[in-house]
């Protein structure tokens, strides 16, 4: 009695039912790879341009000679770290890799210190402080060859480190 599907359905009715649930399958993932779009947009974005490159001039890579030539003499000289101090509020260690390049920069702004940075200057967007008051952000710039850390801890004199480190 029953042949079966393809006698039942004409051709053109079976091309038109499997486009119908191609189109359905289509418009199902169209969520899923808008999202992926928008993920790789934003994994993107901050690889762009980095809002804090240097400080003071120093900037990853820079030759140890070059960086102590922009910031002074430090007050302890090593062939993998230079620890120098600004003021009494201020404090940067510069980090040389094996070849003599910068690898890492750390400043400490403690309480009281001029020109503290704030997580706008150093990342270009602010964070989302916790609980504590105390924030923390770091974002990655691949193209840049590196990340950038701002933290700032909780209470009445706050400290704040803004860390700059190479990606290996």
């Amino acid at each position: 009695m029953f042949r079966g599907f393809p006698v039942v359905i004409p051709d053109m009715m079976r091309r038109l039912a499997l486009l119908s649930i191609g189109s359905v399958f289509l418009i199902l993932l169209a969520p899923v790879a808008s999202d992926a779009q928008r993920s790789r947009a934003a994994l993107d974005e901050p690889e762009s341009a980095p809002a804090f490159n240097d400080f003071k001039g120093v900037k990853i890579g820079m030759h140890a000679d070059e960086a102590r030539k922009r910031l002074g003499n430090p007050r302890d000289k090593g062939a993998d770290q230079d620890f120098y101090m600004f003021g009494d509020n201020e404090a940067v260690q510069v980090y040389y890799d094996k070849s003599g390049a910068v690898s890492a920069i750390s400043i400490d702004f403690m309480s009281g210190a001029n020109g503290i940075l704030s997580c706008k200057d150093v990342l270009g967007s602010e964070a989302e402080a916790k609980a504590d008051g105390s924030v923390y952000k770091l974002i990655r710039y691949p193209k840049a060859g590196y990340w950038v850390s701002y933290s700032k801890t909780a209470g009445n004199s706050p400290t704040v480190t803004v860390t700059m480190q190479k990606i290996d």
